[in-house]
């Protein structure tokens, strides 16, 4: 290995260019690539709980609870008590769902686009990456 190859370098250097093209391709509905996943999720999860929502972005509640509140205020989700008193949970809203219907296409150009960049080795190995560095996080983060 060359001693100045950081990994963590590499690999935040690896998500600004991919976080630049979604954020470009995204431009005209509005949307960041953050926000427009978050969206997405929530619209497959069909209205989860903040803490099952945070689990599957990968963020703490403190986290997903700014993004969530910027979100809100565009009129794109809706905070609502949950089926426990103590939990809240998370709805789009018709400005929201429709929001994503704008950026879908966008979405989907930049992945179409990605993926003809990318050999599908590679894809491959992105999608290993994220899951094994996933993982050995979840490690670190034990108690």
């Amino acid at each position: 290995m060359n001693p100045s190859a950081c990994y963590c370098t590499q690999a935040r250097r690896t998500a600004l260019a991919l976080t630049d093209l979604y954020d470009a391709a995204l431009a005209p509905s509005g949307l960041k690539v953050t926000q427009f996943a978050l969206l997405r999720l929530i619209r497959r999860l069909d209205g989860p709980s903040l803490t099952l929502l945070a689990r599957a972005m990968g963020l703490d509640r403190s986290t997903l609870g700014r993004n969530l509140r910027v979100l809100e205020r565009r009129g794109l989700v809706d905070l609502a008590a949950g089926q426990d008193a103590r939990a809240r949970s998370v709805a789009l809203t018709a400005a929201g769902r429709a929001a994503l219907l704008e950026a879908d296409p966008e979405w989907d150009a930049v992945q179409a686009r990605i993926e003809a960049a990318l050999r599908p080795d590679a894809l491959q190995t992105l999608g290993t990456l994220a899951e094994t560095l996933g993982a050995l996080r979840q490690e670190g983060a034990a108690p």
